[in-house]
This record gives C-alpha cells, sequence and structure tokens, in this order.
C-alpha cells in the first residue's frame, strides 16, 4: 500500500545508505556509490508505478509499451533482479547501471559513471553492497509516495549533508544554498529564457532558477537549462539533480570550459539570456597562451596572468550573453576587484559598461573558509537610467550563523534583492556611483571605497581580511618583479663594463 513518505523521513532514510559506509570508504567518496543507487532506485520504483497504471487502463499487454514510461528499465536489469543478487554484486550493479543506460541513450548516456568502482571488493565487499540495496529496499520511491519536488528537496538536503561531511571536497559540487537563492533573487528568471552555469556543478543555480519560477507561479516547462561541468562525477550528479526535481528540458555536458566550451553556434559561443555562476576560485592550470589567441574572441578585456583565471570565466561569461536580455550574476573573491595584475582588464569591464552591481557578502558562507565573496551583476545592456554607473552594496553583516555554518535568511536576501531593485543610495548600506567615480580611484571596485562602513567611524578602514592579504600578496609580487627587473639591470651593466 502507498505511503506519502514525510520530508523528515525521507531525510533519515537517504543519510542512513551514506552512514552504512562509515569506516568503510572516505566520506568525500560516498556520493559517487549512494548518488546512483538512490537514481537507479526511482527509477525502477517510478517505472513499476507507470507499469501498474498502464496495466490498470489497458491490460497486461499495455505493461511494456514505451509510451507508458518515462524512461526504460530493461527485463532482468531492474532493481529486484539486482537486490537478489548474492556473489558478484558490484558487477550485477554496474551492468544493470550500463543496460539501463543503453536503453534509454537519449536521455541517461554515462549518468551512472564508471562501471568499476563497483567491482572492487576490497573496498565494497558483497555483504557492504547488499547492506546498501536492502537498505534503499525499505522504502517505495514512486511518485505517489515520494512527488518530484519532495524528492528533489531529499536529493539536495543530501548533496548538503555530504559537503559538511567531507570539508574540503565540498565546494567543487555545492554552493551555499542561500546565496544562490540571492542570485536567482536579483536576475529574477522569465518563462521561455534559457539559462546557462559553465561551471555548474551538482546544478544547484539551475534548480534554483526554475525554483525562482516555481514559488512566482510562472511557467517553467518552457525554460532551457544548460551547464558545463570539468569534473564527470559531479556532472552526473548534476545530471541526476535536474531529473529528480522533474526537470527535463537540460543540457550539461562535461568538460573544460575554458579550454573547450560545449556550447557552439556558427562558430561562435552561444547566448543565453540568464548566466549564474561560481567559478573555482584563481586557479593556475589553465591554457593561458590558447585563450590568448581564443578562437571564440572571449578576450574582449585581455588576457589573465596564468596565477588567476577569474577573468578567464568572466569574458567566457560577458561572451555567453545575449545582447538584449543578456544578465549575469558570478560569486567571485574579492580580489577581482581590486588585483593590481588584473587592473587593465578591470579599466576596460568598467569602460564598457558592463558592471551594473557589486556585492560584498559576509564571511563564512562557503565550506572550510572564512572568505568573503563578492557577487557581480553584469548586463551587456543596461536600462537606459542605469547606464555609465554601478551600485555597490555592502552586505557583510547580511549574515546568520547557525549549527556552526553561515547562512542568508529571508529578510537578508529580500533586503540586498530589494537594494538591487531600488538602486540607490542607502545609508552605509548601497551606494550609487558614475564611471567617472570610479576612474578617479584607478578602477578599483574595492566595496569600501564607495560605501563607507560603520566600522570606519571607530577608526578601522573597513577593508576585509580577505582584501588586505590580497592587497598585501599583490604589493609583494610588484615589489618582487622590481627587484628582479633591477637585478637583471645591474648585472647587465656589469657585463657592459666588463
Amino acid at each position: 500500500m502507498s505511503r506519502k513518505i514525510k520530508q523528515e523521513e525521507l531525510e533519515t532514510y537517504l543519510w542512513g545508505a551514506a552512514t552504512l559506509l562509515r569506516n568503510n570508504i572516505d566520506a568525500g567518496a560516498y556520493k559517487q556509490y549512494i548518488f546512483p543507487l538512490l537514481f537507479f532506485k526511482r527509477l525502477n520504483d517510478v517505472y513499476e508505478e507507470e507499469t501498474e497504471k498502464a496495466v490498470a487502463e489497458n491490460g497486461s499487454e499495455a505493461a511494456d509499451w514505451e509510451e507508458n514510461h518515462s524512461f526504460i528499465i530493461p527485463e532482468g536489469y531492474h532493481w529486484n533482479d539486482v537486490r537478489n543478487i548474492t556473489q558478484n554484486v558490484g558487477r550485477a550493479i554496474a551492468t544493470a547501471f550500463r543496460e539501463i543506460e543503453k536503453a534509454n541513450r537519449s536521455k541517461l548516456t554515462g549518468i551512472f559513471g564508471e562501471g568499476r568502482i563497483w567491482t572492487n571488493k576490497n573496498r565494497l565487499s558483497d555483504r557492504l553492497l547488499k547492506d546498501l540495496l536492502e537498505h534503499f529496499s525499505t522504502r517505495t520511491l514512486s511518485l505517489e509516495n515520494c512527488p518530484e519536488d519532495e524528492l528533489g528537496n531529499g536529493y539536495e538536503y543530501l548533496i548538503k549533508q555530504f559537503a559538511d561531511d567531507s570539508g574540503h571536497t565540498a565546494q567543487e559540487f555545492y554552493t551555499n544554498r542561500t546565496v544562490v537563492h540571492l542570485m536567482t533573487e536579483i536576475l529574477k528568471p522569465e518563462s521561455g529564457e534559457s539559462i546557462y552555469d559553465p561551471t555548474c556543478g551538482s546544478a544547484g543555480m539551475l534548480i534554483s532558477s526554475i525554483a525562482y519560477l516555481k514559488r512566482n507561479h510562472k511557467e517553467w516547462r518552457n525554460v532551457s537549462l544548460y551547464g558545463q561541468e570539468f569534473n564527470a562525477l559531479t556532472c552526473s550528479i548534476g545530471r541526476m539533480n535536474l531529473i529528480l526535481h522533474g526537470i527535463e528540458d537540460f543540457n550539461i555536458s562535461n568538460g573544460d570550459t575554458l579550454a573547450a566550451p560545449a556550447f557552439i553556434e556558427k562558430r561562435k559561443l552561444r547566448q543565453f539570456d540568464l548566466v549564474l555562476a561560481n567559478p573555482p576560485y584563481s586557479i593556475n592550470q589553465w591554457n593561458r597562451d590558447a585563450f590568448a589567441s581564443d578562437k571564440y574572441g572571449r578576450n574582449i578585456l585581455g588576457v589573465p596572468p596564468q596565477g588567476r583565471a577569474d577573468y578567464a570565466f568572466l569574458q567566457h561569461i560577458l561572451t555567453s550573453m545575449k545582447e538584449e536580455t543578456g544578465r549575469c550574476a558570478i560569486l567571485f573573491p574579492h580580489g577581482v576587484l581590486f588585483r593590481n595584475e588584473e587592473s587593465a582588464m578591470r579599466e576596460k569591464l568598467v569602460k564598457g559598461d558592463y558592471v551594473e552591481c557589486i556585492i560584498g557578502l559576509g564571511p563564512n558562507l562557503f565550506y572550510n573558509s572564512p572568505m568573503e565573496a563578492c557577487i557581480m551583476i553584469c548586463r551587456i545592456t543596461k536600462r537606459p537610467e542605469r547606464r555609465g554607473q554601478v551600485l555597490f552594496i555592502n552586505a557583510v553583516n547580511e549574515v546568520e550563523r547557525k549549527n556552526a555554518q553561515s547562512l542568508l535568511e529571508e529578510r537578508h536576501i529580500q533586503r540586498i534583492a530589494g537594494a538591487c531593485q531600488k538602486y540607490a543610495d542607502d545609508s552605509d548600506f548601497a551606494r550609487v556611483v558614475t564611471i567617472k567615480d570610479i576612474e578617479d580611484n584607478n578602477f578599483s571596485l574595492s566595496i569600501p571605497l564607495y560605501v563607507k562602513p560603520a566600522s570606519e567611524a571607530a577608526g578601522t578602514d573597513g577593508y576585509s581580511v580577505q582584501e588586505h592579504y590580497d592587497n598585501w600578496k599583490s604589493f609583494s609580487g610588484r615589489m618582487m618583479a622590481y627587484y628582479e627587473k633591477l637585478n637583471e639591470m645591474l648585472r647587465e651593466e656589469g657585463k657592459s663594463d666588463a
């Protein structure tokens, strides 16, 4: 008999599977086993639910009609077929995954990841895999028992739990969802738009865009979602996440966004209405030489230093936005606002009038890091009354600390998003400045230059620890370069005297 699973019960059930792996594998590896099994169980239970409905309406011959099923589960590879295996359980799981992928090539190719991880008995014994299968078998994950939104929320809960448990590996596939909520509240997705995340992780930003439309009672099924993710496992997790949320119109690609962008039309980057992104911060392992002569013309501001690819991602995003409707929200480290080695690119960014708003966030919103990040809002074509201006928001105090984690509550989100919408001065919280004002500050976008925090009254400068560190690092780098150049000149002078 069907019984709808309560949200708390669902969360306990999902996390219970992970606890079975404790003391057997590293916490950072839980996701590569738990997510595929959960996804398999969901596909199987929905298939059986659809079969029962088809038989009730059209007789037993309708059980296997493909038009009656969202996804196909081939005969011999259903959940119970695998559950009843007693030896080489991992091989049975991997085989079922491959057969399901083959039966659903247009939707599920590669989604279960690598099969060989299941056949290493030194890591996962038959007994442990049987325990996992039996645990998942204690609940029926049909649509009646567990509707898409509820299971999607449970999946998001599991992603967060894995982030909490694995710590140092968290940020590569999980961004604080309250920050993501803020970003979608600012950009306000519309029905029929195309939405893109070039470093999509587990697809949380894309899902948040759909959630925004649902909350505002707008049509969401006609929205096209696109994403690219470098890590193959994380890419698969993102695809599963979208499907479990009931989202069908999406295209998520595995690959390196800077080296090989996935979405190309007529030898140019495909352009989108809305872009949300949390690029990897200041990576130094990327092909700077290729970007210098980029065949897609993404280096519109210049070529970033090898040690920091932030402005490479920014330029990729700018060239991926539509002329009239294109807008983006990007999470960045504060250094992009003022670092000396990027000053020439920043000047072109400001003079090009791309930047609409800079928001400084509070500390500890990211896993295992006290770093304060900022959100950069850009548009290709600003509203006439906003042209030649940038709004700066100092939201460093708009944060709540709960259970050792920082988050934005709804009141914080509404205040920040409301200030973006109002686009006006607001005491020590927000200020609209002109491009000339920014030019007078050597095109620095450092927030304390424009929004004077209350702390300045107490004699402090208002800069974050991150800003002080990046300023020091930048200065140190310039001094080292100066001394190297001076020594080179002295050496050359010595040679000439000889």
